[in-house]
């Protein structure tokens, strides 16, 4: 096992993605635990642009380079949603562990291919919900098992953005486009870390773009065993997000939950009093932080330390799970049990 105090892990991005180059890239190339050592883009010319820009030692021209290479220890995945799980498979069976983004795959099914992929080659295989591992969500997590809002009974999230360029890929029904799988995940991963566990039915509500095919309109209800979650989200509204965790004795919003900004502090709300009008509200304010850098160096130190990344495998299969029911529910116009 490898010295978490006196190494970093080495890592490999596959693809020249923009989540890569402008957020997470940068952010790891800060961390404790992680340094990046190579990129590839089938385009050998905007790996080395990207190298040379991010300053990283190698550029590859072919995503198969990248993963053969005996010098980098972990893959981050940004491809498209259809590439995740081939190329977690091809890292995975190179002995990489893999940073996967979300959502981890296009179906269920194919979700679960992962699963003898990891026992047979002894790799660590994570989902990128970075907010896992941020100051906010770990406090949201203490002030649950405290109590004190008393006993959740309900989550209220939103997430919107206001996108209508059919070149993009969140545009495009190929590539796992559309809201849900962009970001409705989000506020399924909420949901399930509220509750601590996968909701038994779900219903769902989805209007699509009559040119791409995508959902841009989706809205859920899932059904806890101790509660009820509600969701919409949408890539054709006014940019917005929060999300409120709703208890007998309290609640708890959280202003800015999914894209922390990095500069400046990030904040959530606890109200004991129940004033409609904010009076008794309590604000708990979390220094400035990336939470990139924080996912990459938690992710990192658990292979340094043989311990259990932010969102291993299985729970990024029980996602998938709902994922996939509310699509379902919305196709069927009923209730679907979560697989």
């Amino acid at each position: 096992m490898m010295d978490a105090m006196s190494r970093k892990l080495r890592w490999g991005v596959l693809s020249t993605a923009a989540i890569g180059l402008k957020k997470v890239i940068p952010a790891m190339q800060l961390g404790q635990h992680t340094t990046v050592t190579a990129i590839a883009s089938r385009d050998l010319t905007r790996a080395r642009d990207a190298a040379r820009d991010l300053g990283i030692e190698k550029a590859y021209g072919s995503y198969e380079e990248l993963v053969a290479d005996p010098d980098v220890d972990a893959i981050y995945n940004p491809l498209p949603n259809q590439l995740h799980v081939p190329w977690t498979i091809k890292a995975a069976e190179a002995g990489k562990h893999v940073l996967c983004e979300k959502p981890l795959s296009m179906t269920l099914a194919e979700a679960r291919t992962l699963l003898p992929v990891q026992e047979r080659t002894g790799v660590k295989i994570g989902e990128a919900f970075m907010i896992r591992s941020y100051t906010q969500w770990r406090r949201l997590r203490e002030l649950l098992d405290q109590g004190r809002i008393g006993t959740l009974r309900s989550v209220v999230a939103a997430f919107s953005y206001f996108n209508t360029d059919a070149a993009n890929i969140r545009n495009q029904v190929e590539s796992g486009g559309g809201a849900l799988y962009d970001i409705g995940c989000y506020c399924i991963h909420a949901s399930r870390l509220g509750f601590g566990g996968l909701p038994t039915r779900v219903v769902g509500l989805i209007e699509r773009d009559p040119s791409f095919g995508t959902d841009r309109l989706t809205s859920a209800l899932l059904d806890f065993p101790g509660g009820q979650a509600i969701f919409t989200c949408s890539t054709q509204l006014i940019p917005y997000q929060r999300v409120h965790f709703l208890g007998t004795k309290g609640r708890i919003e959280i202003e800015i939950p999914f894209n922390a900004p990095k500069d400046r502090p990030t904040r959530l709300f606890i109200d004991e009093t129940g004033d409609i009008f904010g009076g008794g509200v309590v604000t708990e304010e979390f220094p400035t932080a990336d939470q990139y850098t924080i996912q990459g160096d938690v992710f990192s130190r658990a292979v340094l330390e043989g311990s259990e990344v932010p969102v291993p495998l299985q729970d990024a299969i029980a996602n998938m799970a709902v994922i996939e029911a509310v699509f379902k529910s919305a196709e069927t116009g009923g209730w679907v049990n979560v697989a």
